[in-house]
């Protein structure tokens, strides 16, 4: 399977000059946790996510590092960090580095990146328009649809050994012939 088979496709997404407030009644309005932001010609620029709105100065959740540590960490950094628990436009707190995939790429590799970056959902692009969003919600509906189809095929049970020996061969490379005598 590909990541435009399970995709979920005209996702939601903002504008950079959104505000805050805005993006999150949509994100809680229809039930998501993240949307892609796109730019004034409506290419992909970022993405706003739950993890973005964490750390905001209204609940008092912004970090409070000792001063020593501030020093190190330059003015720059702390001008930057300032902005995004302070921000009132999307474009002030999105995340910038963006992590997406093509419609073609395999679910197994969408699967290891989400892994890998620690990411809950993957824009998927065609070109640099919008094509959908992968989320592991996406993935939890298509292995629920996976799970039900083979429940309701009746399969003999000849035919789920072979099914068992065909997947210990690709496993441990060895011939199948040789798994039955095993």
């Amino acid at each position: 399977m590909k990541a435009a088979d399970i995709m979920t496709r005209n996702a939601l997404s903002v504008g950079r000059e959104t505000s805050v407030a805005q993006a999150i009644r949509l994100m809680l309005d229809n039930n998501v946790s993240g949307l892609p932001v796109l730019g004034d010609d409506g290419k992909v620029i970022g993405i706003l996510t739950e993890g973005d709105l964490l750390r905001r100065s209204e609940m008092g959740t912004e970090r409070h590092r000792p001063r020593w540590l501030e020093i190190f960490m330059g003015p720059g950094r702390m001008a930057s960090e300032y902005v995004r628990t302070h921000g009132r436009k999307v474009e002030e707190i999105m995340t910038t580095d963006l992590i997406s995939v093509a419609g073609d790429t395999p679910l197994d590799e969408v699967v290891g990146l989400m892994e890998r970056r620690r990411i809950k959902r993957v824009p998927v692009l065609d070109g640099d328009a919008l094509a959908g969003v992968v989320s592991r919600t996406d993935l939890l509906r298509s292995l629920l649809h996976t799970l039900e189809a083979q429940h309701s095929e009746t399969r003999r049970d000849d035919e789920i050994l072979e099914q068992i020996l065909a997947e210990l061969a690709k496993a441990a490379w060895v011939p199948r012939e040789d798994c039955r005598s095993r």
